[in-house]
């Protein structure tokens, strides 16, 4: 692996000290933990304008099941979201914290993270998601990037792992950059997200690991390799999005696993299944927006570009599903 590279830190000096920062003293030493990614609701509206009422609503529905922890991301298309409406979603999310753990992510462009930067200082958020990027990079780069944009936020940030080169096409690079992160505590957790045919199979995690400690990893995909992410390779919580529609359900299968009965988390995570498939199917992200509308649990209205919404016929393919999830929650 590559040794340190030489080059400046940030254009600040605080980079290399952001566990001292004020915002950082807030995020959780210990990540064991679901962290539900929601959609973001919409009207349906010529602007498609944020829906604060509906957004209330699945934030309740979260926290009145017992979520602590909840991350804003790709559910919530912040990919396409615009400035002026970070701006709204900031402040929103900023009266909730009292009331949950809330990371916002950034990005996925550089100065898209250090337009939002200011926000979250403003805010006070303990922690910050980065959306990986699909521009240039490499793993120099990727680092030097990184704690500028957490020198600018004033906060660790949670890494978005989704691709074995989101980080350069010097894997071995890659991952010493995010070791790197790690130990300066400019990185809090990482999000691992890699598909895999096999979950168990997964080369670049097992060299992940050998560089970075399970503790500060969590499964970043769902349901759907929970199960063996935790066990076998002991990582510390995961992501989860049909786990909005269901959450009571979804802390199940963590504690399952952190009780080391793989038998009855690998029964419980069999609930979530038929829901995971048609995100598979059809898109993740505007899937769940539809499920959590079809389950009743609140509207969601419309989504941004560039994805469509789902269609009639698969809204009724998508109906009972999320409606015998929610139910199968209430059972817990």
């Amino acid at each position: 692996m590559n040794q340190n590279p030489s080059f400046p830190v940030s254009r600040t000096s605080g980079a290399t000290a952001v566990a001292d920062l004020p915002g950082a003293s807030n995020f959780p030493e210990q990540l064991t933990e679901i962290y539900p990614v929601p959609p973001l609701a919409r009207r349906s509206d010529a602007k498609r304008s944020l829906d604060f009422d509906a957004n209330m609503k699945i934030f309740r529905h979260l926290v009145d099941n017992g979520v602590t922890r909840i991350v804003y991301g790709g559910n919530a298309f912040l990919y396409q979201i615009t400035m002026a409406e970070y701006t709204e979603l900031a402040h929103w999310l900023g009266g909730l914290k009292n009331e949950a753990t809330i990371i916002p992510a950034v990005g996925s462009s550089y100065g898209r993270a250090m337009d939002q930067a200011p926000l979250i200082r403003r805010y006070g958020f303990p922690s910050v998601l980065v959306l990986p990027t699909g521009d240039p990079r490499d793993a120099v780069g990727m680092e030097r990037g990184m704690r500028e944009i957490a020198d600018a936020c004033g906060v660790p940030l949670m890494l978005y792992v989704k691709h074995e080169l989101d980080y350069g096409a010097d894997v071995d690079a890659g991952i010493d950059a995010i070791g790197r992160l790690v130990d300066s505590k400019v990185c809090a957790g990482i999000k691992y997200a890699i598909v895999r045919k096999d979950p168990a199979d997964d080369a670049y995690l097992e060299k992940l690991l050998r560089r970075v400690d399970s503790s500060k990893i969590i499964s970043g995909i769902g349901e759907r390799p929970a199960v063996v992410h935790l066990r076998k390779f002991k990582l510390t919580g995961f992501t989860t999005g049909s786990g909005v529609v269901a959450p009571k359900l979804c802390r199940a299968v963590l504690d399952a696993c952190r009780n080391e009965d793989d038998a009855k988390a690998n029964s419980l995570r069999e609930a979530f299944i038929p829901l995971e498939d048609l995100r598979d199917a059809w898109g993740p992200s505007k899937v769940l927006h539809a499920a959590v509308a079809l389950a009743g649990i609140a509207d969601t209205g419309s989504i941004p570009p560039w994805v469509s919404e789902v269609t009639p016929e698969q809204a009724d393919r998508l109906r009972p599903v999320a409606k015998a999830l929610l139910e199968r929650n209430a059972e817990v």
